[in-house]
């Protein structure tokens, strides 16, 4: 009976059905990443402690009342400017990017906290001014955007970047910015493309140039784009078979574990994989999206409607950016491709969504 009533307590915040379909998208992650990385079993032990970490970072994030979000809302997105200042001066460069930070036991990547910081700080925001909100008060929350992906984009780190702002514009158009600004946003946008363009790195205008023709440059940076689209043209309908990919097993395929695992799993599973894969996803995010018209309270209604908005583009860039629709722009794909930071990052933001909907049900008792 003891253990019973433990045990209620301990789910008692978790949603199950969004559980048990993100631990299907997880158990992929593991399968795939055995493949992709060769049989390197510390690999992927490696990424089950992450998944471990990960879901303890879901559990206390469900468990954790809202109004302690809105709390933290504050000291976390200026921890996480601060840590973006300090990437800038004391970051370690690799690859000729600036991104990670030692902090002792550990490196971290403090791009990937920013994606969880600014949608918190502009939802919090937005609450605070729900009652008056005016242009000016849309213009502070731009600048609250602004500053963090400036600073990220200068890393440089363009996928991020691009992640980073969307969850802030997704809270932005959620708050009930009027079309017309949207429309002004957007046209200004395109009016500033061509500084935009100057501001690049040569690498990132290289990216944008071989999403037209990757074959001018098929032995350098269409490199990429070329073998993963080979990979998922050869998977066929049902695929090659698991183990059995050539391009990821005679080496073809770069970044087979982390930005085109997606290549890695299209190759040996096909397209019944594929549609099995996105239906997979698309129940994840058909219930936050239930969560979020569900949701009881502003804050939380901005805050996952982000959190699902974003999931849904960080999918569509990978993919696209796999398949060659998109440039590379180093995106990984949600809850299957390698990493630590991403994956404790997201996990977080699902468990902030079954936190959201725990105070729904104790709203509605």
């Amino acid at each position: 009976m003891i253990r019973q009533r433990l045990w209620q307590r301990f789910i008692a915040h978790l949603d199950p059905t969004l559980l048990a379909s993100l631990g299907i998208l997880l158990l992929i992650s593991l399968v795939v990443l055995y493949s992709a990385s060769d049989g390197n079993w510390y690999r992927v032990l490696t990424h089950m402690i992450n998944i471990l970490v990960a879901c303890t970072a879901l559990w206390i994030a469900a468990n954790t009342p809202l109004h302690y979000l809105m709390r933290v809302a504050v000291p976390i997105y200026l921890l996480g400017l601060a840590l973006l200042i300090a990437v800038a001066f004391f970051g370690e460069i690799a690859n000729g990017a600036r991104r990670w930070l030692n902090v002792g036991v550990t490196t971290i990547q403090p791009a990937e906290l920013m994606r969880i910081a600014v949608p918190l700080m502009m939802a919090w925001y937005f609450e605070k001014c729900q009652a008056t909100l005016t242009l000016k008060n849309y213009c502070f929350a731009a600048v609250l955007l602004l500053l963090p992906v400036t600073l990220i984009a200068r890393q440089p780190d363009l996928g991020t970047a691009i992640m980073v702002a969307a969850s802030g514009l997704y809270v932005l158009f959620l708050a009930g910015i009027s079309w017309r600004i949207m429309l002004a946003i957007f046209v200004t946008f395109i009016a500033s493309l061509p500084l935009v363009w100057s501001t690049l790195h040569d690498y990132q205008r290289h990216r944008i140039m071989m999403l037209i023709d990757p074959s001018q440059d098929a032995l350098g940076r269409g490199y990429h784009t070329i073998q993963s689209t080979i990979a998922i043209g050869s998977g066929g309908i049902f695929g090659k078979g698991y183990l059995n990919g050539t391009q990821t097993h005679l080496d073809f395929l770069p970044e087979r574990t982390t930005d085109f695992i997606f290549a890695v799993y299209s190759e040996e599973f096909g397209l019944i994989g594929n549609l099995v894969l996105l239906s997979l996803y698309l129940f994840v995010i058909s219930r936050s999206f239930i969560i979020t018209t569900h949701a009881s309270t502003y804050f939380t209604r901005l805050m996952a409607g982000s959190i699902t908005l974003t999931f849904c583009t960080y999918i569509f860039v990978n993919i696209g950016m796999v398949s060659g629709i998109l440039p590379v722009v180093g995106v990984p794909l949600p809850l299957i491709s390698y990493g630590g930071t991403s994956m404790v990052i997201l996990l977080l933001c699902f468990g902030i969504l079954m936190g959201i909907h725990s105070n729904k049900r104790i709203v509605q008792t």
